[in-house]
């Protein structure tokens, strides 16, 4: 590592200034509205989602789940209708298929949006190792890469090689905690989560069902199906940000489903904040269980 350049980096970062990535303005356009960068205060998400926060007395370790006194939670309750529900929203998604996939591979296109303007575009592609490792490229040239492995977070651009903002490592963690994946394989078993048949709706003119879960900390989350296909169309959180201790509202939308591998995969992903539209993301491509070089996910590599 250059050392000197190391030092600049973080002295840039320090004056909260970061240095463009890579050559293309919209690189520079990511840096300066802050969706990707190290301290930044935009919100942006891709691969399912950066940047929320938890319910207060919840933790994201390493399993990228919640931790909490378990012993004192009853176990995870789903009323009858619920259990229909779900089960036939994981056989729509791909039954064992999806259940039991281990690696995640996905390239396309992402873009920031502010003000329901396209502020950034990058090429990416990320690397996920369920439930709560991966690894994120983004740029052409000189692209920036983001690695994540439980509780570690590392960014790896020209540079050089530092920690990422705990900010910005939380972000992802909690949205790793709300993806589809880890929602729908780990988290709805856990201890004290009540998951309930809801109401109908209607998303962007698609007839939805609703999966109503409530956390045992008081989260909320609801999950819209397409009422025919029983796939997701949206899911909407409300956390409390620990700083201003109010709750925000997040949705990610999900359409554009194809069969890879066996498996209904979303091709264009939302995301929205509080109403307001700040992400989308398109893929190219999608690979399940890829293997990836030992130490992938180390910033060694």
């Amino acid at each position: 590592m250059n050392l000197k350049l190391n030092r600049r980096r973080e002295k840039a970062r320090g004056s909260g200034v970061a240095p463009a990535a890579a050559g293309s303005s919209s690189l520079r356009l990511f840096r300066s509205f802050g969706v990707i960068s190290r301290g930044a205060k935009g919100l942006f998400s891709i691969t399912l989602l950066l940047g929320t926060t938890l319910a207060p007395g919840l933790c994201v370790g390493q399993s990228g789940t919640a931790s909490s006194p378990q012993n004192t939670l009853p176990p995870a309750r789903l009323e009858p209708k619920a259990q229909q529900l779900l089960d036939g929203l994981l056989q729509a998604l791909g039954g064992p298929a999806f259940l039991h996939f281990k690696t995640m591979t996905t390239r396309g296109r992402a873009f920031s949006i502010q003000d329901e303007k396209t502020v950034g575009m990058a090429p990416y592609t990320s690397a996920t190792e369920y439930p709560d490792k991966r690894r994120f490229s983004y740029g052409k040239k000189e692209p920036v890469i983001l690695i994540n492995n439980g509780d570690h977070a590392w960014e790896l651009d020209r540079y050089g090689l530092t920690a990422q903002f705990p900010e910005q490592a939380y972000r992802w963690q909690v949205s790793n905690r709300y993806s589809l994946e880890n929602l729908l394989r780990l988290r709805i078993h856990e201890p004290g989560m009540l998951i309930q048949a809801g109401g109908t709706d209607f998303v962007d003119n698609v007839p939805t069902q609703e999966i109503e879960i409530t956390e045992p900390r008081g989260g909320r989350v609801r999950l819209d199906l397409n009422r025919q296909t029983l796939l997701p169309v949206r899911i909407i959180y409300r956390v409390q940000n620990p700083k201003t201790l109010e709750w925000d509202e997040f949705a990610d939308t999900y359409g554009d489903y194809r069969s890879v591998q066996g498996i209904a995969t979303p091709m264009h992903l939302a995301r929205w904040v509080n109403g307001e539209r700040v992400s989308e993301t398109y893929r190219n491509e999608v690979q399940y269980d890829e293997d990836y070089p030992a130490g992938y996910f180390q910033p060694s590599n």
